[in-house]
């Protein structure tokens, strides 16, 4: 199964997504009020990174509470690693596990057209393992 399966259906305007210069504190409030875990960050219509919030933990135990007043293009993740909506649903969690992320943009050329997590492809996964066993019992009802 392609990733374009999964953001079939997702308007790409719908994306929750924050710009290099937004203050970390913005970021923060948004990531809580939305109950997400990160944001990809725009600047000049392209996807130059991601903020997680792993990356505004790590600010905070370097900078103290100044963290807060830096933007995003301070700690954001870069370069910013994406996939294609023709990418496997495989690939790209092993892609994820590889590099030790739970995010990730879905590009067409420069273009971002989805935004995934981890979460969304095991699920993905799961889903597919159940569709799989409905299948075989109903091969074994009808053998």
């Amino acid at each position: 199964m392609e990733i374009a399966s999964l953001i079939a259906g997702r308007a790409s305007a719908e994306i929750v997504r924050c710009e290099t210069g937004t203050p970390v504190r913005q970021v923060v409030g948004t990531l809580a009020e939305r109950r997400i875990g990160a944001l990809p960050v725009m600047e000049g219509g392209r996807v130059v990174g991601i903020v997680s919030e792993r990356d505004v933990l790590y600010c905070l135990a370097k900078e103290g509470g100044a963290a807060l007043d830096l933007t995003v293009g301070d700690v954001m993740t870069a370069p910013v690693i994406t996939a294609t909506p023709s990418t496997k649903v495989d690939e790209a969690l092993g892609l994820m596990t590889e590099r030790r992320i739970r995010h990730l943009p879905i590009v067409d050329g420069e273009i971002m057209c989805g935004f995934i997590s981890i979460g969304d492809l095991v699920k993905s996964r799961i889903d597919e393992a159940v569709r799989e066993a409905a299948a075989m019992r109903d091969y074994i009802r009808t053998a």
